[in-house]
């Protein structure tokens, strides 16, 4: 894949976050998801690649959403065939109530790139750097803390883990509780939670919990990028996700995925801030426009480039919100 594919992707998660930001705080979730999605899907069209959504929102009956099998992109002959994960606004209730660590993201791989993951959840364990090769999905909570504080050269009381607020993981939380770690209840946004594990300054070291597979996937890319680590599980809710999984090609449905797995080859990943968060700020807007904040990396050279993105309304029109 072109490096400077990056590039131009970033100029579609921009759009979409634009859109997604006018409904910060409006209570209005379906509104704020739609505008990141017409957003996203129209910015596409001058991308210049072959594009197919292998993660996306759900199947093509539940369009308008970007669906999985959606061809994107300005599809002509000499163009890149690319296998793409997105999610237009990772954090629809984080925007609806003003929240924090709303993104607009996306990753692309060459073809069969990544894991068709179906929509159902994962479990999933994650760590930055230092604490790659320290922690293990299959251990418990405690063992886990007691590694990756090791790893890190810190106390275990110093080691925070950052865990999505949900009834499943009120064991988990007790767990990491009693080893005197820190914890951080998100509501939502476990792309932007893992992401955060590689990026000292965040103050988090290590993800855990249930989450959504797709997010899984798309994390699995950032990570790959800048050396971090996530395992994930799927985790069914009923046979009929078991059998949607079998259709897609996952024959053993208890596997444990390493990032490798979730997110293989040359890979890419973008990402703009919706609503202000750990790593990239969220829209600003000024008298004559708007102010963006992005993230472009990329795992074939570990490069990474932060992006302030000027718009300027009066020149160029903003997306429709």
């Amino acid at each position: 894949m072109d490096r400077n594919l990056a590039l131009e992707v970033v100029r579609v998660t921009e759009a979409a976050a634009l859109s997604a930001s006018r409904w910060m705080g409006r209570g209005d979730e379906t509104s704020a998801d739609q505008a990141a999605v017409t957003a996203m899907r129209e910015a596409f069209s001058s991308v210049a690649m072959r594009g197919t959504v292998v993660i996306g929102e759900g199947e093509r009956d539940e369009a308008p959403m970007l669906y999985i099998g959606e061809k994107v992109g300005r599809s002509a002959n000499s163009d890149p065939e690319i296998d793409i994960a997105l999610d237009p606004l990772e954090g629809t209730t984080i925007t609806a109530h003003g929240g924090s660590n709303a993104l607009a993201v996306i990753a692309f791989a060459e073809r069969g790139g990544f894991l068709h993951a179906p929509d159902t959840y994962m479990n999933k364990i994650a760590v930055g750097p230092g604490g790659r090769g320290a922690v293990d999905l299959d251990a418990s909570p405690q063992d886990n803390i007691r590694k990756l504080a090791k790893a890190l050269g810190k106390d275990q009381r110093d080691v925070t883990a950052i865990i999505l607020d949900r009834p499943r993981h009120k064991d988990l939380i007790e767990k990491v509780r009693s080893t005197g770690a820190r914890i951080r209840l998100i509501r939502d946004g476990d792309v932007s939670a893992a992401i955060a594990t590689c990026f000292p300054e965040t103050g988090i070291d290590i993800l855990f919990g249930i989450g959504g597979a797709p997010e899984g996937v798309l994390a699995a890319a950032a990570l790959r990028c800048v050396e971090g680590e996530i395992q994930g599980r799927l985790e069914f809710r009923n046979d009929e996700e078991k059998a949607r999984a079998k259709k897609m090609g996952i024959s053993d449905l208890a596997k444990k995925y390493t990032t490798e797995e979730l997110a293989k080859g040359n890979v890419m990943f973008a990402a703009t801030g919706v609503t202000d968060g750990d790593f990239l700020k969220g829209v600003r807007y000024t008298a004559t426009g708007a102010v963006t904040h992005s993230v472009v990396m990329r795992s074939a050279t570990r490069t990474l480039r932060f992006i302030e993105g000027r718009h300027h309304f009066e020149h160029k029109a903003p997306p429709k919100g």
